[in-house]
């Protein structure tokens, strides 16, 4: 049994290494942690019958689909509400999991949406401040003005 293993997998809109073991290559995609990406792993190799840490580029192409869907969704698989990176959504109320592009548009969305209701949180990210209750007096001190400035001594007076 000489298969080929595929030096880049495509799954999730991101290249994986096809060298590395499941678990390690998916920490490549953004928004899966090593917590998870362990659970996934563990989930693909009951779902499809393979080894937890087989390599990706060992994998099918119908054996990829499956391990993007887990990752897309992976609630619906069995992964435990907590592992995943968003929990009760704001418009839906559901745990989701976003990765990617997905995850950078939901911060952002996320971010506004604060700004719009003038929380604190919104207020403090809106003037560039530190969110989540950091001291400012000696930290966050870049593009202000910083300390004093003294008066320069004339020359011939002492």
């Amino acid at each position: 049994m000489t298969e080929e293993i595929r030096g880049i997998v495509r799954i999730a809109n991101k290249d994986l290494d096809g060298n590395k073991p499941i678990p390690e290559a998916i920490l490549a995609i953004k928004g899966i942690s090593v917590n998870l990406a362990n659970a996934i792993a563990e989930v693909a190799s009951q779902k499809l019958g393979i080894d937890k840490y087989a390599k990706v580029g060992e994998l099918t192409e119908e054996q990829a689909e499956t391990l993007e869907k887990i990752i897309l969704d992976p609630a619906s698989y069995g992964v435990p509400s907590w592992m995943v990176n968003r929990r009760k959504d704001y418009e839906t109320g559901k745990d989701t999991h976003l990765t990617e592009s997905d995850l950078d548009f939901g911060i952002r969305q996320d971010i506004e949406r604060e700004k719009k209701m003038r929380s604190y949180r919104g207020i403090r990210h809106a003037k560039g401040l530190p969110v989540r209750g950091q001291r400012t007096r000696s930290s966050f001190r870049k593009g202000r003005a910083l300390g004093v400035q003294r008066k320069k001594n004339k020359p011939g007076k002492k």
